[in-house]
């Protein structure tokens, strides 16, 4: 037991807490940016990444992902704020996804992800890349109320909106807050693409805040100081301006149902995601138990709608970073969520120096990462089977929501599919003998009753007086739809004269179709 604590100790000083410090360098204004960008307190993304850090971090069977606030929750988490009313009813929404990834997770479904087409996924993170890179423009210009665009996408475009909007937004325009979004999103994208080992030392986030600050300290006590507005505004005493979830509501409001299982499903299927990239990086091949990271996932959600933080979800950037850190176990996802907490506690002052600017730089970033062309001329690459569920996800979701984008997505993916299964289920060859025409259908490995329609055509089509085989003999799996279909029409094929020969394939009595 000593050895074993000592061990852990030893691992802990040596490569967990300098790893889990790093993670916090990327975390902590992440969480702020998050929290910004989905119209929520800021504390709210701080505490989703403390309790991402030091609950989930000990449930969760992972030992290397590092869970909080996520990028590609934000669209959803703003609109069910604005739809449910406020914050306290949204957080309902949250204990109910956290309730419904526990479920998940009990009942042995994390193998949920598998079921969701990749192009729809991807188009998915791609709509949502798109979305929050249009909230954070006003943001990185200067205007300093987060709630610039409360309405869908496709209305920002409608002309008693866009006038309006970039109207208002023309007279809010900051010169500091533009030149902290033009250096910053320069120095990310030179950090990011250099590959000097020294310069990936400090997390990018960390420097685009440090250079946010280091501007607005520069231009301190003249004209172009930015306003208290413009920079983030954390309650010295945080934890007594908490809000918490308002349970009056929780059977009085359906929609908190219906929202929060949505949250919860798209918090799954991005967890999902992570986990499987962060095991890929695991150089110790060690596999996270999924069922596990669901119910993990599920009481680190419960918690954040209990405490009044946003939904978390595992998040490739954090786990990512863990990883280049040098992370071994799971203690250096605890050590993010202590540092985290130590921050809010002890530092306040100083979170409340980091202007808006900077946090919007990091999310446009994000977000162009979720978009970037490169992803769409990759989806094009593969052909029409996988662009257009990919393309056709993108603008439904813009046009109306998430849940109607991905299954609107997830139905062209389906008519692909079905399509396909009809061309390669079944095989037609003809061979005249003697001038007799010989017609040979051969039964690939699965038949279902999705190839009903063009079998029953096909089998019309056999002209009189000609032999017909239908092989079965390599199929896996035949529907009975298609054995009654075969079976009907043997029956009747004497009438026409043609010769059925059937081969591996069962008659099933037909003589009580109605």
């Amino acid at each position: 037991m000593k050895r074993s604590i000592r061990y852990y100790r030893i691992m802990w000083l040596k490569h967990d807490l300098p790893a889990g410090l790093s993670v916090f360098l990327v975390a902590l204004p992440l969480c702020l940016g998050i929290a910004l960008a989905s119209g929520a307190p800021l504390y709210a993304g701080l505490l989703s990444g403390i309790i991402g850090g030091m609950v989930v971090g000990l449930v969760s069977g992972s030992q290397l992902a590092v869970s909080g606030p996520a990028a590609g929750l934000t669209t959803l988490v703003s609109a069910s704020i604005i739809s449910l009313g406020g914050f306290q009813v949204f957080l309902l929404a949250v204990i109910v996804a956290g309730l419904f990834q526990i479920l998940l997770g009990v009942l042995k479904l994390g193998s949920i992800g598998n079921y969701f087409p990749s192009s729809v996924i991807k188009g998915m993170l791609a709509a949502i890349g798109v979305i929050l890179i249009s909230k954070q423009i006003p943001l990185a210009l200067g205007y300093d109320r987060p709630d610039f665009w409360t309405s869908g996408f496709m209305q920002l475009f409608e002309s008693k909106n866009v006038l309006g909007n970039f109207t208002e937004l023309n007279h809010h325009l900051t010169t500091t807050a533009l030149v902290i979004t033009v250096v910053s999103i320069v120095a990310m994208s030179f950090l990011q693409r250099s590959k000097s080992a020294k310069l990936k030392l400090i997390p990018a986030p960390l420097i685009v805040v440090l250079i946010g600050i280091l501007i607005n300290m520069i231009l301190s006590g003249s004209l172009f100081e930015l306003r208290s507005s413009q920079l983030v505004n954390i309650p010295p005493r945080v934890f007594k301006s908490i809000s918490f979830p308002d349970f009056q509501k929780m059977f009085v409001v359906t929609e908190i149902w219906k929202d929060g299982i949505v949250i919860g499903l798209l918090a799954t299927l991005e967890t999902l995601l992570c986990i499987e990239a962060v095991d890929k990086l695991d150089r110790r091949n060690r596999i996270t138990p999924v069922n596990r990271e669901l119910v993990a996932q599920g009481v680190g959600n419960l918690l954040c709608g209990l405490f009044g933080a946003i939904p978390m979800t595992a998040v490739v950037v954090r786990g990512a970073a863990n990883v280049d850190a040098g992370a071994r176990t799971k203690l250096s996802a605890f050590t993010h969520g202590l540092f985290l907490l130590l921050a809010v506690l002890l530092i306040p002052s100083l979170l409340n120096k980091i202007p808006y600017a900077s946090l919007a730089s990091i999310l446009l970033v994000t977000g162009y990462n979720l978009t970037k062309p490169k992803l769409y001329r990759n989806m094009w690459s593969l052909g029409w089977k996988q662009f257009l569920p990919f393309l056709i996800t993108i603008f439904v979701i813009l046009a109306t929501d998430l849940l109607v984008g991905v299954s609107i997505g997830l139905l062209i993916s389906v008519y692909f599919i079905i399509q396909t299964n009809f061309k390669t289920e079944y095989k037609i060859n003809k061979v005249t003998l003697n001038g007799i025409d010989s017609y040979f259908i051969k039964l690939n490995s699965t038949v279902t009753f999705l190839n009903k329609v063009k079998l029953r055509k096909a089998l019309e089509e056999i002209p009189d007086y000609s032999e017909l085989v239908i092989d079965g003999s390599e199929c896996h799996f035949i529907d009975y739809d298609i054995l009654e279909i075969v079976s009907e029409y043997h029956a009747k094929a004497h009438e026409r004269h043609v010769q059925v020969t059937l081969k591996g394939v069962e008659k099933v009595n037909v003589t009580a179709i109605h």
